[in-house]
C-alpha cells in the first residue's frame, strides 16, 4: 500500500472539508434571514373599516437592506406595503364580513424572506345608521410632503381636524362610527412634522374611538365615494366635508395666481385633485343639508368662486355647489391661504372660534359677502350657522390689524342651503340642532 499517497488524499480531505466549511459559514452568514414584526393591530384586537396595519423591518446583514414588505389577509394573494423599515399597509375592510381574520406579513431582502409573523384580530364594523338624523364627517389633509421640502405644514392640521370632530360628536350629534381623519400617509411624524416617522395615527392614544387613515389618492377617492353611498341610504343625512393643504398655483402671479383659466387644485399625499373631480364624486349625493369646506390656497374655485363673490366662468365651474349645501373656501381662486404649522389653516381656524364660542351670532353677508356684526336681536338667536361663522371670519380677517398681511386671502361662499333664493338664501344651516 502506498502510504504516501494514503497522506497526501487524508490532507486534501481535510483541507477541502476545512474550506467548505469556511465557505458555506460565510454564504449563510451572508443570507440571514430579514427580522420583522407587526406593531399594529394588536394580536386579538377589534378593528373596524379602515385598518393601516404597521410595523418594522429589519436586516441583520449589512450589506444588504429591505426590498419590500409583504402582506396578506387570510388566504388572498400577498400585496406590498408601503416603505420598508417602516411599513404600513391600508386594509380596506368597510363590506367585509364581521368576525376573525389572520393577518400575514413576510419581508424580502432580494435574497431570502423573512419568516412570516401572523395574528388574528376581529372586525367588528359598525350597523348601519338608524338613528333618525344620521350624520357623516370627512376630514382630509396632507401635510408634511416631499420628504426634502421647506413648505410642510406640520401636524396643526391634523390637531385642528381632531379638535372639529370632538365638537361634532360633543355638540351635534355625530357618531364615532361616522368619522374619518385621513392625514398624511397615515403617519405621525417627529418635529411637528417635518421628522421621520413615530407611528401610524391609530396607534396614539384617542380620545374618541374615530376612524384614521392615510390622504392618498386611493383612500380619498374611496372614502368620498362611501360618504355618498351611506349619506344617501337616508333621506335626512346630514354631511360635513373640510380638506386642508397647500393649493395649486402660481405664486409671481400676483393678479390671479395663474388660475384664470385653470381649475382650483389641492394637494393629496401622493397627487393632485381638482375641483371638478371632486365634483364629480360628490354629484351623486343627495344630502340637503351639506357643509363643504376647503381651506388652501387658490380654492375659490371649489366654491365655484373667483374673487369678490364674482362666480368662475361656465366652462370651468366644479359643480360642488348644489341645493342644500353651504360651500366654502379658505382663499379666493386668485389669492393665496396662510395656515400655522402648530394650529392649522388661518381661516379655518377663525371660522371655528366663531362658531363654538359664539361670537359669530348674528354676523350677515354685508356688501360682497365681506360680512359684518349686527346690532341688531332680529339676527341674533343665541345659535351660530356655517354661514355666520364665514362672515365672521371674514370680518375679522378685514378688521384685525394683527392680521392685516392676511386680508388678500379673501375667503368665498356659496350658500345654497337650503335652497337658491331670489335674491340670498332665507335660511342658514345650524350644525347643532339634531
Amino acid at each position: 500500500m502506498d502510504y504516501r499517497l494514503i497522506a497526501i488524499l487524508s490532507i486534501l480531505t481535510i483541507l477541502i472539508a476545512t474550506f467548505s466549511g469556511c465557505l458555506g459559514d460565510e454564504s449563510q452568514e451572508s443570507n440571514l434571514k430579514p427580522l420583522l414584526s407587526i406593531e399594529y393591530p394588536l394580536h386579538n384586537q377589534i378593528v373596524h373599516q379602515l385598518v393601516m396595519i404597521s410595523g418594522t423591518a429589519t436586516n441583520k446583514d449589512t450589506d444588504k437592506e429591505i426590498h419590500y414588505i409583504e402582506i396578506k389577509i387570510n388566504d388572498q394573494p400577498w400585496e406590498k406595503a408601503d416603505g420598508t423599515q417602516t411599513w404600513s399597509y391600508d386594509w380596506h375592510a368597510y363590506d367585509l364580513a364581521d368576525g376573525y381574520y389572520t393577518i400575514h406579513a413576510r419581508a424580502w431582502d432580494g435574497t431570502i424572506f423573512s419568516e412570516i409573523q401572523t395574528l388574528t384580530v376581529q372586525l367588528d364594523n359598525p350597523e348601519a345608521v338608524t338613528s333618525d338624523n344620521p350624520k357623516y364627517a370627512l376630514f382630509i389633509a396632507a401635510a408634511n410632503f416631499p420628504e426634502s421640502n421647506d413648505t410642510k405644514l406640520g401636524n396643526g392640521g391634523l390637531y385642528f381636524a381632531e379638535e372639529m370632530a370632538a365638537y361634532l360628536i360633543q355638540n351635534a350629534g355625530y357618531s364615532t362610527d361616522n368619522i374619518l381623519i385621513l392625514f398624511d400617509d397615515g403617519w405621525i411624524r417627529a418635529d411637528n412634522g417635518y421628522g421621520q416617522r413615530i407611528m401610524t395615527l391609530q396607534q396614539r392614544t384617542h380620545t374618541y374611538d374615530i376612524t384614521y387613515g392615510g390622504a392618498t389618492s386611493t383612500n380619498v377617492h374611496d372614502a368620498l365615494n362611501r360618504l355618498v353611498t351611506n349619506a344617501n341610504q337616508h333621506q335626512n343625512s346630514e354631511v360635513f366635508l373640510w380638506i386642508f393643504n397647500h393649493g395649486y398655483g402660481d405664486a409671481t402671479n400676483t393678479l390671479t395666481g395663474g388660475k384664470l383659466f385653470e381649475q382650483s387644485k389641492i394637494f393629496l399625499w401622493d397627487t393632485l385633485i381638482s375641483d371638478k373631480t371632486i365634483g364629480t364624486v360628490l354629484q351623486p349625493l343627495k344630502s340637503q343639508k351639506t357643509t363643504i369646506i376647503i381651506d388652501a390656497c387658490y380654492a375659490g374655485g371649489f366654491a365655484d368662486k373667483t374673487i369678490y363673490n364674482i362666480p368662475t366662468s361656465l366652462l370651468l365651474r366644479s359643480g360642488i355647489p348644489q341645493p342644500g349645501r353651504v360651500v366654502i373656501s379658505g382663499a379666493s381662486k386668485f389669492r393665496k391661504g396662510y395656515a400655522s404649522t402648530m394650529y392649522g389653516p388661518l381661516f379655518s381656524l377663525l371660522w371655528f372660534e366663531g362658531l363654538v364660542t359664539g361670537q359669530a351670532d348674528g354676523y350677515r353677508p354685508g356688501i360682497l359677502n365681506l360680512g359684518r356684526p349686527t346690532q341688531l336681536n332680529l339676527f341674533k338667536d343665541g345659535k351660530v350657522s356655517v354661514e355666520e361663522a364665514f362672515y365672521y371670519a371674514r370680518y375679522i380677517l378685514r378688521t384685525n390689524p394683527d392680521l392685516k398681511d392676511f386680508r388678500s386671502m379673501q375667503p368665498q361662499i356659496n350658500d345654497r342651503y337650503p335652497h337658491r333664493g331670489v335674491l340670498r338664501n332665507n335660511q342658514d344651516l345650524i350644525l347643532t340642532e339634531h
